[in-house]
């Protein structure tokens, strides 16, 4: 099979890139390398490398010419700085899809089209009100955030409530503009889909980490941002209090996640995670344990707007539809991430 995967230089691409060609694919990558000083060292000699931006029209006709298969990763990603970056994430990420989309209805392909989402679309996720059921909350506000009142709260009874898992049924609700390119990059590649017959799999990531992960940028992950200050010797600031509830995925298994929507047939949002929900003090502890004398991580009550407070997925349905479950344990990936090298 003939693979483009966009972004294929990146965090995520590369390592799909690398399992791609393990199984004797023919793969052709398409990145800006906006990102990087040059071509990636870890990609295989057989890729075809384009250096390219999806907003140039010629790259793209050359891009996919002759694939049967796309894996859609190039996104800029992260909360960025603030507002003012809003044109760069439209450009790049809605922009830059719907040009890709256009490219491969002009060659009028007809193989798989596997998009990366991300849970960002569901905001604040679901949460459960022992009175009320499942409901939906509000952005958290200011003043309570201020006072050290981070749990989400019921909006009729005004209780705190617990977070449930969110499954693909759960509405859009994004708090950011990242999340509001990724809701846009769906409802474009699945308007493709329904228009040109193509079969389209978005995979909407939780928080994945591992090896050549960004570092020290205002895009990093918080497990790169918090391995960062560990190799300073500076320990992990956790903002909040510590107790937001994440799920953190390998990025080996969201790649292999992405080689099983390739290879399949279900048409639809899957979420990838790992299934075994943890809260950000606890990473910061658990990555604090792979370093000899790290000072422990503080948690110092900061907060930033857009931030949720829980989103934990529900890994049945990508289980049911891709035969996906993550294969690396919380704890195993973690002491690995602890000396992983980053980019």
């Amino acid at each position: 099979m003939r693979v483009l995967v966009t972004g294929g230089a990146g965090f995520i691409g590369g390592h799909i890139v690398e399992q791609l060609c393990a199984r004797g694919d023919d793969v052709v990558v398409l990145d800006s390398l906006a990102a990087h000083e040059g071509p990636p060292d870890h990609l295989p000699d057989s890729v075809e490398f384009i250096v390219g931006d999806l907003r140039d029209e010629s790259v793209l006709r050359r891009a996919v010419e002759g694939v049967d298969a796309v894996c859609h990763q190039a996104a800029r990603v992260g909360l960025g700085v603030d507002f003012d970056d809003v044109t760069d994430y439209v450009a790049d990420n809605d922009g830059g899809t719907a040009n890709l989309l256009r490219a491969l209805w002009r060659r009028s392909f007809a193989g798989r089209l596997v998009v990366a989402s991300s849970m960002v679309v569901y905001g604040e996720g679901r949460y459960r009100c022992p009175e009320h059921g499942v409901i939906h909350v509000a952005q958290r506000g200011e003043e309570a955030r201020a006072r050290g009142e981070f749990e989400p709260r019921c909006p009729r009874c005004t209780v705190e409530v617990s977070w449930a898992p969110v499954d693909e049924e759960t509405p859009f609700d994004p708090r950011n503009v990242y999340a509001a390119t990724k809701v846009h990059t769906e409802h474009l590649s699945f308007l493709y889909g329904r228009e040109s017959g193509v079969g389209v799999c978005a995979l909407r990531y939780h928080n994945v980490y591992g090896p050549r992960m960004p570092r020290d940028t205002p895009y990093a992950g918080v497990a790169s941002i918090f391995r960062s200050a560990l190799e300073s010797g500076k320990a992990p600031r956790v903002f909040e209090d510590g107790a937001q509830t994440r799920d953190f995925v390998h990025v080996r298994d969201v790649a292999r996640a992405n080689l099983l929507a390739l290879d399949g047939s279900f048409r639809g949002a899957c979420n990838i995670a790992s299934g075994e929900p943890h809260t950000v003090g606890e990473m910061a502890r658990a990555l604090a344990a792979g370093f000899e004398d790290a000072p422990e991580p503080v948690v110092t009550g900061e907060y930033r707007y857009g931030d949720v407070r829980h989103i934990v997925a529900s890994p049945e349905l990508a289980d049911y539809v891709l035969g996906f479950r993550a294969e690396t344990g919380f704890a195993e990936g973690m002491a690995a991430f602890a000396h992983d090298p980053l980019r």
